[in-house]
């Protein structure tokens, strides 16, 4: 039985970790990068369904096809985070799932229905987006998440034309890096226990 993580680890991934909204200058390596990734993939998906893809904006000049996409209060997070990365769902995930669910390769007919395929791609790319960002902050990264861009045409602009990707379809957005702490705002509240939770 594992232990309760110490105080520090805790307030690094939640209590005191902030959204980060601008960024230092510092470069956040390719090796860190795939550090996060290998971290966050075993956090659990539905019969290990595994649906997130993710495409990481590195250069200037991705960030600037990126640029006409986002809403315009984003604009600044997305061109000076050293990394953004658009999480996706692959729409053909049941393809992948003989491998990764093995005991069961009939699992992959459990999401033929057209809404349960949807919920299990977008609600478990979703999850593993979240993954992402505990994964990130665990290795000492801040994380910015944001909903505010253009998602039909990031699929356009990104996605259909590689033949690699044009499955994918968009969930959201995270710049990753460290944080400019100056530009933060006092923490907004959160609910109390009470406020938010029912036991029976």
């Amino acid at each position: 039985m594992a232990d309760p993580l110490p105080d520090h680890a805790l307030d690094q991934l939640f209590r005191t970790a902030r959204t980060a909204n601008a960024w230092r200058s510092d470069d956040v390596s390719e090796v860190t990068i795939r550090a996060v990734y290998d971290l966050m993939k075993w956090g659990p998906t539905s019969a290990n369904i595994s649906p997130a893809r993710f495409l990481w904006l590195r250069s200037k000049a991705a960030k600037e096809r990126m640029r006409p996409l986002l809403m315009e209060a984003n604009v600044p997070k997305v061109m000076t985070a050293p990394w953004t990365v658009i999480i996706a769902w692959d729409d053909k995930f049941e393809d992948k799932v003989a491998a990764l669910f093995p005991h069961n390769p009939d699992a992959a007919n459990w999401f033929d229905e057209p809404e349960a395929h949807f919920d299990a791609a977008f609600r478990n790319s979703t999850l593993q987006g979240a993954y992402l960002m505990m994964a990130a902050r665990a290795l000492g990264l801040d994380c910015g998440p944001m909903s505010g861009f253009d998602r039909a045409g990031v699929d356009a602009e990104f996605f259909a034309p590689d033949p690699r990707m044009k499955r994918w379809k968009s969930n959201f957005i995270c710049a990753i890096g460290h944080g400019d702490d100056s530009a933060l705002f006092a923490r907004s509240p959160r609910l109390d226990f009470d406020d938010a939770n029912i036991i029976l």
